[in-house]
């Protein structure tokens, strides 16, 4: 039995898409990584969270492409863009063969509990291991977390919700339901998809009448319904809850509770009123809460909403065309945000976002990279999340093997190593 070490290269701290992408590409270099994770099972959002589809875009070329091809994903195009459906059970165990297939130490059922530092500089990280806690040291630090956790314990400087009242995206559950009947049951993939209710309602319209008459869940106004890789089987996306401050324990505990009472709600609701689910069942839901939205670590650089609304190019480009809505889940209420969610062009994220600014040996992907309120609710999604864990995990190898911090690293070189994987950074 391998026998894992307590000196690395490369720590990649976080098992979710951005992670896995991190670990694998980081160590296709020929560097030694650890990934720590603390479920039991790699995926993050992908397989714990049960979210599916898998929303967002990136230029051709990626390693997003590769863990999809992977996946066998099934891209389910609508008019609110690629919707890639995998299984979610395939998915728990393919990853983590995927990851320990690039020679990657990795640590499960491990969280990480504080940093290891000196000065700005990070040298490592303490872990709660099965024989107790433990310092693992690198020359690199990845923070995959989502939360941002290993930058602020280092910390960093960060932001949490929108500008203004702080107030963050709501957390949500996500579900599958089967026994649908396929012969009349639609899907839905948001507030703006003009799918229609048998009388010719327009069925977001609908969603909306209920949650007035109090058949939904307070801020539940639409029920997304979408498709998976099975027959007679949908993933649901509805259960919200606003106000919890997931950066607590208490947070994550209301939330949990509220979003599992919802559950039933919005069952019975579709069995009550929706063609072709009137004998549907729960299948299985997410053994994560899903968070939209809390740290976002502040890097050498900020995505802008200009850089998101205009498509901007930049120079120190780590991931083209990065495509998603501006989807931003109303933080006090039902619905969203800004009425509906915003277009945006395809854009460029620069290295520079991903390096915490004032911080050495420490490179972010994810949705806590640097931006503001509305970029974050573009990048956040998982298409992009992979490309950014690709470009932190090649970072971190070269800087390693360098031995120069992540922020002298010659962009040029990087940008090098990522064209070299197949991924595409320029028009």
């Amino acid at each position: 039995m391998k026998t894992f070490s307590n000196n690395y290269d490369v720590i990649v701290c976080g098992g979710g898409p951005s992670g896995i992408a991190a670990a694998v590409s980081a160590a296709r270099q020929g560097v030694k990584v650890a990934l720590i994770e603390r479920f039991g099972i790699l995926g993050g959002m992908m397989t714990s969270g049960y979210v599916n589809p898998i929303l967002g875009a990136v230029e051709p070329g990626s390693i997003y492409d590769e863990i999809m091809s992977l996946l066998e994903a099934t891209n389910l195009e609508t008019r609110n863009g690629r919707e890639m459906s995998v299984d979610t059970e395939k998915a728990k165990y393919k990853l983590l063969d995927f990851a320990a297939e690039s020679g990657a130490d990795i640590f499960l059922q491990t969280p990480v509990v504080d940093v290891i530092k000196e000065g700005n500089r990070l040298k490592g990280v303490v872990i709660g291991t099965q024989r107790g806690l433990a310092n693992l040291q690198a020359k690199v630090i990845i923070d995959a977390t989502g939360d941002g956790f290993v930058a602020a314990c280092a910390g960093a400087e960060y932001f949490v919700g929108r500008e203004g009242d702080g107030k963050c995206q709501p957390t949500s559950l996500e579900f599958t339901i089967d026994n649908v009947d396929e012969s009349r049951a639609f899907t839905c993939w948001g507030g703006s998809d003009p799918v229609q209710m048998p009388d010719g309602r327009k069925y977001s319209d609908f969603c909306k009448e209920l949650n007035l008459r109090g058949e939904l869940p307070k801020n539940v106004s639409i029920v997304r319904i979408h498709r998976t890789n099975s027959s007679g089987e949908r993933s649901i996306n509805a259960t919200q809850s606003n106000g919890y401050d997931t950066l607590t324990p208490e947070g994550v505990f209301g939330a949990e509770l509220e979003l599992r009472r919802q559950i039933e709600t919005v069952i019975d609701f579709l069995r009550k009123y929706i063609p072709g689910y009137e004998k549907c069942k729960l299948k299985a839901t997410g053994s994560a809460l899903g968070v939209r939205e809390t740290r976002r670590i502040l890097g050498d650089y900020l995505i802008s909403d200009l850089d998101v609304e205009t498509g901007a190019r930049k120079k120190d480009v780590v991931v083209h065309n990065a495509w998603f809505l501006i989807d931003i889940h109303n933080p006090a209420g039902v619905g969203q945000a800004e009425g509906h969610s915003q277009p945006a062009k395809p854009y460029d994220i620069p290295y520079s976002s991903l390096l915490p600014k004032g911080l050495d040996n420490i490179i972010t992907c994810g949705r806590c990279i640097s931006g503001t309120h509305r970029a974050h609710a573009s990048y956040r999604v998982m298409a992009i999340c992979m490309a950014t864990g690709q470009a932190a995990g090649i970072a971190a190898a070269l800087s390693a093997q360098m031995n120069e911090p992540p922020r002298e690293l010659e962009v040029k070189a990087l940008q090098k190593a990522l064209l070299k994987t197949g991924a595409v950074l320029f028009d």
